[in-house]
């Protein structure tokens, strides 16, 4: 509140359900402050968000946001548990749906790694999946966001520690959620951005450019 420097200068965003939005900038320009805005963990000290008309400021409306999104950050929040718990982290034992799970599992491009496991989803994955890479985490936090069907997606360098072939591969079935599933995606990587609809170029805190994939990236 004391700096005379804002984080963000005049950003102007209408995002539509089911489109796929892209950020990109370097580091710090902006990004993680735009995505901490958009889901309510930060307060604009200036204009307001809001979400079908509703101000995203007022209780109710931030709780149903969020209840609808799937965050996927760089560093992903694993339980000392099973691999199934895990994945359908807030689900009562008895309540989980192990149909579902093996969808999810195959949808982000986990099947692989399951079979590796001594106990299939049943194995205990340790303190902070200890017994994980990071890649195979990260396809844990997507299997999470498939599991629970969330109506927003938003990855955060989600895919930054994986292969390009398996980035490849969970791209897929991101693009095959386009229309139903509302993605924000930031990355460093250019080729993570390639399916989004619109892509904002941050710089200082400000969108510097907008538009397609060929239109923003084609002119850096």
């Amino acid at each position: 509140p004391e700096s005379k420097n804002y984080a963000l200068v005049n950003i102007n965003l209408k995002i539509h359900a089911g489109e796929a939005i892209g950020i990109m900038g370097k580091s710090g320009s902006g990004k993680t402050t735009l995505i901490d805005l958009i889901l309510g963990f930060l307060e604009p000290a200036d204009g307001n968000i809001s979400l079908d008309s509703l101000d995203l400021g007022e209780d109710r409306t931030l709780r149903n946001w969020r209840s609808q999104i799937a965050y996927l950050p760089q560093e992903i929040f694993l339980t000392d548990s099973t691999l199934r718990n895990n994945i359908a982290l807030g689900v009562n034992d008895d309540e989980i749906d192990d149909g579902l799970i093996l969808k999810s599992i195959e949808q982000a491009s986990l099947s692989e790694t399951v079979e590796m496991l001594p106990e299939g989803i049943y194995t205990n994955i340790g303190e902070r999946g200890v017994r994980l890479s990071g890649g195979q985490s990260q396809r844990v936090a997507l299997a999470r966001a498939f599991y629970h069907g969330r109506a927003i997606l938003v990855m955060d360098e989600s895919t930054s520690a994986l292969d390009n072939a398996t980035e490849r591969e969970i791209i897929r079935e991101i693009v095959s959620l386009k229309g139903r599933v509302t993605m924000i995606v930031i990355a460093h990587r250019l080729s993570t951005l390639q399916h989004c609809d619109r892509i904002y170029e941050l710089q200082n805190g400000t969108v510097i450019k907008s538009g397609s994939y060929d239109q923003v990236v084609g002119d850096s």
